[in-house]
């Protein structure tokens, strides 16, 4: 990383700094406190800061202890889905920087035939996973008296199961993920949105 210094001039006053004197050791030493999308802004600032928000130790702290679980559970499923979305955007690797790193796995991946989704959250690094209807068993899910298949666009997997009315609700379904040791049972939260059985979405901290 480069340094800074200040001048001293031969009236014995030091001459004038800036930000842009600062060591980029000690800028991230700050950036270490900020959530991603700060880190992102500050690097706009000057050559320093830009240096500084692209360092490994800067995002390591980012990602989630399980990272490198994620990266390759990505790849295999770019792989099951016949490649990656975008074409353009290079796949990452364990040795890759850890800012690419962190950037790939915001990207949602879907996986297990496109019935399921997992992502991290820009702004903290925790693990999000969404979950098709079409990936569990509800009961009663073929009777039109209660459920209605909607093809729709504000489902990220383009369809949900509606429920129109029910005296009880059973659903199951299996899940082979892995999270960070001692995850669940302590920070998990699932939320099912009105009465559309859109997905069922996980927030998970780190």
């Amino acid at each position: 990383m480069g340094a800074g210094s200040s001048i001293l001039g031969a009236d014995g006053e030091w001459g004038e700094t800036s930000l842009g004197d600062m060591p980029e050791s000690c800028v991230a030493a700050v950036l270490l406190h900020l959530d991603p999308p700060e880190i992102c802004q500050v690097a706009r600032l000057n050559r320093a800061f830009r240096g500084a928000a692209s360092a490994d130790c800067v995002w390591a702290g980012k990602l989630p202890v399980n990272y490198r679980y994620l990266l390759a559970f990505a790849a295999a499923a770019d792989d099951e889905g016949g490649g990656d979305a975008d074409d353009n955007v290079k796949r990452c690797s364990p040795t890759s920087r850890k800012k690419d790193i962190y950037a790939r796995l915001c990207r949602p991946t879907p996986f297990d035939y496109g019935t399921k989704e997992f992502w991290i959250d820009k702004n903290k690094g925790c693990i999000s996973l969404s979950i098709s209807s079409k990936a569990m068993v509800i009961t009663g899910i073929d009777d039109r008296r209660y459920w209605s298949q909607v093809v729709t666009e504000e489902s990220r997997f383009h369809h949900v199961a509606y429920l129109q009315q029910i005296w009880w609700l059973e659903v199951d379904g299996e899940l082979d993920f892995c999270f960070p040791a001692g995850l669940l049972g302590r920070r998990i939260t699932g939320r099912l949105d009105r009465q559309v059985m859109a997905t069922l979405v996980f927030h998970l901290g780190k």
